[in-house]
């Protein structure tokens, strides 16, 4: 059975930038499931959530996912922050072949990553708390799946390297 390494973490915590440069290290071939389901319905994630809702985007968003678990390569896949918390998402976690990492970072950290993006990620845009309320009441509700994942990483004061470093050493 093929490897598959899967990122996970809330929105601004790293895991399209770490699972680009994880996979030009390992010459393992990246999925960003976003932009994956944008590819494959031809809209952006906040169209989809605008144009047919929300449970519409989680059926199609664990569809796909299951897609790319199934394909016979080895591959890291960066999931979309809310991927895990839906459809049973986060049982892939316990799967031998699946090498699951949470990319942890602090409320202060993410809200300071996501300032400015709020008008490209439909979860903040139609967000009425301040951010890092918004921020928090979200991480406490998802914290249950993220930490199903089988290893935790901190990126709050971690470099890119040194987050790679961390990911290929607990695959050796």
């Amino acid at each position: 059975m093929n490897k598959k390494i899967i990122l996970l973490g809330y929105m601004g915590s790293g895991k399209s930038t770490i699972g680009q440069i994880l996979s030009n290290a390992t010459n393992l071939a990246f999925y960003d499931l976003d932009k994956y389901i944008e590819e494959r319905q031809q809209k952006s994630i906040k169209e989809i959530f605008q144009t047919d809702g929300e449970i519409y985007f989680r059926k199609i968003e664990h569809q796909y996912l299951n897609d790319i678990l199934n394909l016979n390569e080895e591959a890291i896949i960066s999931l979309g922050g809310g991927t895990p918390c839906y459809a049973n998402n986060h049982l892939h976690f316990e799967k031998e072949n699946v090498f699951s990492y949470y990319l942890k970072a602090s409320i202060k950290t993410l809200s300071e990553r996501l300032e400015k993006e709020s008008s490209k990620r439909p979860l903040l845009d139609q967000n009425e708390d301040d951010l890092e309320t918004f921020i928090a009441k979200h991480l406490f509700d998802r914290s249950f799946f993220y930490n199903k994942a089988r290893y935790k990483i901190n990126v709050d004061t971690k470099s890119t390297d040194e987050i790679i470093t961390e990911i290929k050493n607990t695959l050796i």
